[in-house]
């Protein structure tokens, strides 16, 4: 007995931890979809990060530039806009589930492919493959956020979900240099590629493929004990499941929508979707969706951060190397609190927001976006100009948490604009807007830098790249305040669209 205790005292914390985990994302179905979710954003951004982590030893062994670097994220992302509006109309047709993980199949190979490269060609040939699988996750993690979850919660769950995508970029960067340190730079792409094969078969062993009726949303503590077979509860007959089911989607109904019906704002009647949009090809529904004017400012909005994003993840290494002189270990060590930081915001943003909407402050999602990408600018800021290492930190903690806290509510409020049976080729029109300032972040920052750096030195080129990249940053939140004008209006007018069969679909 006694040499049976400390195996059970050794398993009881990471038990008790799952378990904290799984009611605080509100039961075990639940928390099994947000975390393959979030998993299919965090190797979507980790090897993004991980570029930047192994960006010193490639640019030694492949000896290339700063812009030659930069452009590895901007193939796959210029690529990944090309292939988005396919991805789209796929998750508005098709079995989304199926499409994700045959997608991150590929992407896997496409990591292989990279990982074995023998030169600076090979390498980006493999960029290509990968931006192209990459496309999808966009539109069909928004689809399926929108069919698994109730509106008045998305910002939060969209909250935990973007932490993947955090929690990526943030481990690629700690664990990555340290790998290509040891190793090689080739290691952590193989490595990746290792993991991404595995979550395809997770995706497409246990992920639902839900209604797109919203009959297949997931209450918090919900008793569905099967994971494929969502009609089914443990205490329920299926008739009964369901009938719960619906009880719950009144009671969680969107608040949102709700509260700016009951405020009686009309809808823009010329802007109102009557046609059917089963039968509306890409170009149709992306002009649709572009003439709502909120959509056109959120899109903007969200790009330019992804755009700085992507020129930070990139650089952000190499430029603390260059910068405060640091060993690899310490500079992974740095990462750590930024990172935190940044995992709190997206938290953080989504329950705001959330919080926000049910004291019946309608344009909470569009606010909160504006005064934290504001914010993040003006936290960053000091942190650029300070000369020691330790009172960086804590300004760029805080703004990478601003940073962070702007997406979760950016990514509700665009569901709540757009009727839901366009929200895949809704979301893929972002995507290639935000895949193209993905694309030239990188790029655009590491030219300004080549051409900045000079004789400065110590990561004065990289410097001087962020500090003008701010400037963007900081106009981004007033820009967004735009929004607030003409959002509610929009909210109205994707209620008033009509309904939709779904049967043709839902025999896809």
């Amino acid at each position: 007995m006694d040499g049976r205790l400390p195996a059970v005292r050794a398993g009881a914390g990471p038990r008790r931890l799952i378990a904290r985990l799984s009611e605080a994302l509100g039961g075990p179905v639940r928390a099994r979809v947000i975390v393959l979710l979030a998993l299919v954003l965090a190797l979507n951004s980790a090897d993004s990060g991980t570029i930047g982590a192994v960006g010193a030893p490639l640019e030694a062994d492949l000896g290339i530039s700063h812009a030659q670097l930069g452009f590895f994220a901007t193939v796959s992302s210029g690529v990944g806009a090309i292939a988005a509006p396919i991805a789209g109309v796929l998750a508005d047709r098709t079995a989304r589930v199926r499409l994700l993980a045959i997608t991150i199949a590929v992407w896997g190979a496409s990591m292989v492919v990279g990982g074995l490269a023998p030169d600076y060609l090979w390498l980006l040939l493999s960029r290509i493959t990968l931006g192209a699988a990459v496309a999808a996750s966009g539109p069909i993690v928004a689809s399926l956020i929108g069919d698994l979850f109730a509106p008045g919660e998305r910002a939060k769950i969209y909250g935990w979900v973007l932490t993947g995508e955090l929690v990526g970029a943030g481990l690629a960067l700690l664990v990555g240099g340290d790998v290509a340190a040891w190793l090689s730079w080739r290691a952590p792409f193989l490595g990746l590629a290792v993991l991404s094969l595995g979550l395809a078969a997770a995706l497409w062993r246990l992920m639902p493929e839900p209604s797109r009726t919203g009959a297949s949303r997931l209450p918090p503590a919900t008793g569905i004990h099967r994971i494929r077979g969502l009609d089914r509860d443990q205490n329920h007959t299926p008739d009964e499941g369901r009938e719960a089911r619906d009880r719950h989607a009144e009671q969680a109904a969107d608040r949102g929508r709700e509260v700016v019906l009951g405020e009686g704002v009309p809808p823009d009647q010329d802007r109102v979707l009557r046609d059917d949009p089963n039968t509306m090809t890409f170009w149709q529904a992306a002009r649709y969706v572009l003439g709502i004017r909120t959509v056109r400012t959120l899109i903007i909005a969200t790009a330019i951060g992804y755009f700085f994003f992507a020129g930070l993840r990139t650089f952000a290494l190499i430029f603390a190397l260059d910068r405060y002189g640091l060993s690899q270990g310490l500079v992974s060590l740095v990462v750590i609190p930024i990172g935190l930081g940044a995992v709190a915001g997206t938290l953080f943003g989504g329950r705001l927001t959330d919080r926000a909407l049910r004291r019946r402050h309608t344009r909470a999602r569009v606010t909160v976006p504006a005064v934290a990408y504001s914010a993040a600018a003006l936290f960053f800021l000091p942190g650029l100009l300070a000369a020691e290492i330790w009172v960086s930190i804590g300004f760029f903690t805080l703004g990478a948490c601003c940073l962070a806290a702007a997406n979760p509510p950016l990514g509700a409020a665009r569901l709540d604009i757009v009727p839901a049976a366009l929200w895949g080729r809704a979301e893929s029109v972002r995507t290639v807007l935000q895949l193209a300032a993905e694309a030239a972040g990188p790029i655009a920052f590491g030219f300004v830098a080549d051409e900045l750096g000079g004789p400065a030195g110590r990561g004065g080129g990289l410097r001087s790249a962020f500090l003008i990249m701010l400037v963007p940053l900081l106009l981004n939140g007033l820009l967004l305040l735009r929004a607030r004008r003409t959002y509610r209006t929009d909210v109205a007018t994707a209620a008033a669209a009509r309904p939709v069969d779904t049967t043709a679909v839902e025999r896809r």
